[in-house]
């Protein structure tokens, strides 16, 4: 019966990215200032009010008080597709995402990604990706744009660890802007390369605010390894069992 439910899912997913895709890009030139973020908000919304309605996957989110007002350096793990489609909607001020370049290829939804001017790198290019990070992303931010950045680099595992790449740290470092850290378990219940969406409620927890002034990359990465890798941890790991 998941698999049923979850392509029916996947059938309205795709049906709802393109709707909201053929908006922005017919739209979203002519959108003043920040107004075109209430497009991927509610894109977002959309996505997962169908989730809990077709699959029975719903999340719950702790820490909202953590969530800042002010522009900022979002870090998540990252070990489903989910979290591409929750973040959007979690958070509600103006954001841009660090991804692969290949993305923006994609017809319609590449292409109207441009205009939440995104950080698309190659993620085979090694230091030149860090740099390119580093310098359009302290445009971004100076420009009152948040980053969103998964420094895992791939989807991971629930059970798996990988190496946190340095990218957002020396941003923070060079920028002078804080870091706020996410975990969650969304793969117990979406797994990375998986087709079937379980039922159950996914935890969030958002984590307190990471200030970079006065400290070096690699400690401010130690900060969020630690902090997000701890959390996650101590959420399930295992669907219940009904």
């Amino acid at each position: 019966m998941n698999i049923v439910r979850s392509s029916i899912f996947f059938i309205f997913f795709i049906l709802n990215t393109f709707l909201f895709s053929s908006i922005g890009f017919l739209i979203g030139w002519f959108l003043p200032g920040n107004k075109k973020f209430i497009i991927d908000t509610n894109w977002s919304h959309s996505s997962l009010w169908a989730l809990k309605q077709i699959c029975g996957l719903s999340y719950r989110v702790e820490g909202m008080e953590n969530m800042p007002q002010q522009t900022c350096i979002f870090v998540s793990n990252h070990q489903s597709t989910w979290e591409t489609i929750a973040l959007a909607g979690l958070i509600t001020h103006p954001k841009v995402w660090v991804l692969k370049k290949e993305l923006l290829y994609i017809p319609i939804f590449g292409w109207v990604m441009i205009h939440f001017k995104p950080i698309a790198i190659d993620r085979k290019s090694g230091r030149k990706a860090v740099r390119q990070v580093i310098e359009e992303g302290k445009k971004r931010l100076n420009e009152g744009l948040s980053i969103i950045i998964f420094p895992e680099g791939t989807r991971v595992a629930i059970n798996e660890k990988r190496h946190y790449g340095i990218g957002a740290a020396l941003l923070a470092e060079r920028s002078g802007y804080p870091i706020v850290p996410i975990a969650h378990n969304a793969g117990v219940f979406w797994k990375r390369r998986g087709i079937v969406k379980y039922p159950g409620i996914i935890d969030v927890r958002i984590g307190p605010m990471i200030e970079s002034r006065g400290l070096k990359a690699s400690a401010i990465n130690h900060k969020v390894e630690d902090w997000i890798e701890t959390t996650k941890g101590s959420l399930p790991r295992e669907r219940a069992c009904k």
